[in-house]
């Protein structure tokens, strides 16, 4: 019998139907889990049991009533600790953040509370979002329940660890190089970067999307339902289109007929270690022989975009830190504060030089993939990394060399997800990107439910260590 813990949310969402199940019991249960497996991983900031079993209890008289309060009433569920919820601190990951009650809350949380859903806790994240590790100057380390000497990915850290190790089965990041996908590759979970503005966020920023990270597409499906609905506040959010997220599994056979690139090289970065290539081969000939024509891709991003992107949030870091006083500076993380200090001395020519590889990574990934109904590739080239690095290359002057994968389609406003596809052989999880045309996110959803389904055996959830 699966655990509380570990069900779905639309298993869940059945059995307050049938009234088999209480939001009550799933909580507790839930938070006992949680108990159990946060002096390891780490993964929560502002866990309240009272606070949710409250919610749960609220939840439990709508659902005996016969009045649900939305798609999502009574789930267990987390928020990245950057998306703003009312009346709590936002710090961003950083302990240079003065800690203020946020006003309101963010689009993604007022959308989660509209839905009913009961939010367990917020989640960790690295100083200011801008590593893709638990590492943070205000946060306790955030470490990977299928290893915890390895880091759970990030910046979406502690939503990465939660859905991996079972805080509940729904759980929100947020994205602008890869912080959905590459702790979901990290954690063997499900998470879905949508194109941008089909979530609407706030503060919106370029190539920035909040998203779900779950165990499976169907639940993400189910978010997305939720997640979508239109908020104002939003300046570069979609005209809000009433899609179908429940035909995520109406596909057929969704892989038949489709042309689908296969991209192993990023054309910058580090290489792709050997055991990734090997389970992407893998993930892309099961697609093949379930009807799908895969042509191999060159690449189409340059070291120099990759310099150009990374040198101008450089800029940018090294402009908000230095409006912080002093005192407040030096208690950023070093490696960020060295990453952003050495742009000081870059001219106005080469700012505007590194913000224009933005545009050449968005023509350069559109053209690219104009040829594909969809492009497969490594979320990252290697498994996880050691969980004290605050990024593979352990160097503030090479930070974003594992994001070559990633951040094209956060500047060409594509969706793209990332789905289990193997695992190393010391059985860490290894994650396949798969990318769609601008606007088709159900697309997406429906060929990674179609891999799903081909795929190789996934492994047992990793438990909490005895004692």
């Amino acid at each position: 019998m699966t655990a509380l813990h570990d069900l779905p949310a639309h298993d869940l969402l059945a059995a307050y139907r049938q009234r088999t199940l209480s939001p009550v019991e799933v909580t507790q249960a839930v938070l006992a889990h949680i108990e159990r497996w946060e002096p390891h991983i780490r993964a929560t900031y502002l866990l309240r049991p009272e606070m949710a079993l409250a919610q749960a209890r609220e939840s439990e008289a709508r659902w005996l009533r016969g009045e649900p309060k939305g798609a999502l009433d009574g789930v267990p569920s987390t928020i990245k600790e950057n998306i703003a919820s009312e009346g709590d601190p936002t710090p961003l990951g950083t302990a240079a953040v003065e800690l203020v009650p946020a006003a309101a809350d963010a689009p993604p949380a007022a959308r989660m509370r509209e839905a009913g859903a009961v939010i367990v806790a917020k989640t960790t994240m690295p100083d200011y979002g801008m590593l893709s590790s638990g590492l943070s100057t205000f946060h306790p380390l955030s470490r990977n329940p299928w290893d915890t000497r390895k880091g759970p990915g990030g910046s979406s850290a502690g939503g990465g660890a939660a859905a991996a190790a079972g805080y509940g089965p729904l759980h929100i990041g947020t994205d602008i190089g890869g912080s959905l996908r590459l702790p979901a590759s990290w954690c063997g979970i499900f998470s879905l970067k949508p194109s941008l503005g089909r979530i609407p966020i706030d503060p919106p920023y370029t190539g920035r999307a909040a998203g779900p990270m779950t165990r499976t597409v169907a639940d993400a499906a189910l978010m997305m339902q939720v997640l979508s609905q239109p908020d104002a506040r939003d300046s570069m959010s979609l005209p809000y289109q009433d899609i179908a997220w429940s035909q995520f599994n109406k596909g057929g056979e969704r892989l038949r007929g489709l042309r689908i690139g296969l991209l192993l090289d990023a054309g910058c970065g580090l290489p792709v270690e050997p055991e990734v290539k090997a389970a992407v081969e893998r993930a892309a000939k099961l697609m093949e022989a379930a009807g799908a024509t895969i042509v191999p891709m060159a690449p189409f991003m340059t070291q120099a975009m990759l310099d150009g992107m990374d040198h101008f949030w450089r800029m940018r870091s090294h402009i908000d830190l230095q409006a912080l006083p002093a005192a407040r500076r030096d208690k950023v993380l070093p490696y960020i504060r060295t990453w952003a200090d050495s742009a000081a001395g870059m001219s106005g020519t080469e700012v505007f030089n590194a913000s224009h590889q933005f545009h050449l990574t968005r023509v350069n990934t559109v053209k690219a993939c104009s040829a594909f109904d969809y492009v497969i590739s490594p979320v990252a080239p290697m498994p996880a990394f050691q969980a004290e690095l605050p990024s593979p290359t352990n160097d503030p002057l090479r930070p974003l060399e594992h994001i070559g994968f990633t951040v094209p389609f956060n500047m060409s406003e594509q969706p793209a997800a990332s789905v289990n596809c193997g695992y190393t052989t010391s059985g860490l999880p290894i994650g396949l990107q798969i990318a769609g045309a601008r606007f088709d996110d159900l697309g997406v959803l429906q060929v990674a439910h179609a891999f799903e389904l081909i795929r190789e055996p996934q492994r047992a959830w990793p438990q909490p260590p005895a004692g």
